[in-house]
């Protein structure tokens, strides 16, 4: 499954010491990397007995996470640690990497698979993932060039993605007194099948942009909601002003509310709400960037703008 991933700058085969990989042409090429979890959504996986996704969880996870900085992933390396190895599970795990690499271009060439007894429970196990990639220095997204009045536009996220699963767990599970197995009025869906929803990609759509140069920040909505993550690329003396009622947060997030009388700023913080990514576009490319998204067929809608923060305001105001 790994070989399968494997591109023209892998050097090395599964099974070195280290994993060796030639960097793309570029002319002034910089390095981005990070590191990442899955977090309690592994219990999810536990209980409903699929392995096969959390996978793809964790490589989507960390290729937008340097996508953000204009960054196109090189090679990714896993660490799987368990008590006590079943081949089956592991297998269904790497499956989940390997189709994520190769569906991000991305080369899965090597990791670690560690059997610690009395350090996990049985039938669990833990999951991270290292990724690298490269952009061109002329290329890289900080933020610095945000302003005033740049257009603030999301893209849809697939559910919970990666985080909140340890309140959405105590809300679902201990509060309402839910299983994996229960059907949930609102959708219909079964509420495992809905919490194992793979994190998605933003990859094509972010690589797209940034060739064109139309957008000038994006914020990936991870742990912390639109609240934490947003003011990393937004540059200090400015803050987000959020329209609300752009959209409507899925019928998950809102029953989570519901059922855990959530107050409304944890509720903000702790889950994404239906939006996974959030772009700061100038006005004068705005136009542009929205028939890229659409060529894509990437839905997308204006959530807000970047505005002055004002004295003793917030860096993301909602509206």
């Amino acid at each position: 499954m790994a070989r399968a991933t494997f591109t023209r700058g892998v050097l090395t085969d599964i099974g070195s010491f280290g994993g060796c990989f030639a960097l793309p042409k570029m002319r002034r090429p910089v390095l981005v990397s990070s590191v990442d979890g899955v977090g309690t959504k592994l219990k999810i996986a536990f209980a409903t007995g699929r392995h096969d996704t959390i996978g793809e969880d964790l490589v989507n996870h960390c290729v937008n996470d340097i996508a953000v900085q204009g960054a196109r992933p090189l090679f990714f390396l896993d660490y799987f640690a368990v008590g006590k190895l079943n081949a089956d599970v592991a297998a269904q795990v790497v499956s989940g990497i390997a189709r994520g690499c190769e569906a991000n271009g991305c080369a899965l060439i090597g990791g670690e698979t560690a059997e610690m007894p009395g350090i996990y429970a049985e039938g669990e196990y833990d999951l991270a993932g290292t990724i690298v990639g490269a952009v061109e220095k002329s290329r890289i997204l900080t933020g610095a060039k945000v302003r005033e009045g740049h257009a603030l536009v999301a893209l849809p996220s697939n559910g919970l993605h990666t985080n909140g699963y340890s309140l959405a767990r105590k809300i679902l599970f201990e509060v309402a007194g839910l299983s994996v197995d229960s059907v949930l009025p609102e959708s219909g869906a079964v509420l495992g099948d809905e919490l194992l929803k793979v994190h998605r990609s933003y990859l094509k759509a972010i690589t797209a942009l940034v060739r064109k140069q139309t957008i000038s920040a994006a914020a990936h909505i991870t742990g912390g909601g639109i609240t934490d993550n947003l003011p990393r690329v937004i540059p200090h003396g400015l803050a987000a002003g959020i329209r609300t009622k752009s959209w409507q947060p899925p019928p998950l997030f809102e029953m989570l509310r519901a059922l855990g009388r959530v107050a409304e700023d944890d509720w903000r913080r702790t889950f994404n709400l239906g939006v996974g990514m959030i772009l700061a576009i100038s006005p004068l490319k705005l136009d542009s960037a929205l028939r890229t998204l659409r060529r894509l067929h990437e839905r997308a809608w204006i959530v807000g703008e970047v505005i002055r923060q004002g004295r003793g305001k917030p860096r993301v105001q909602y509206v």
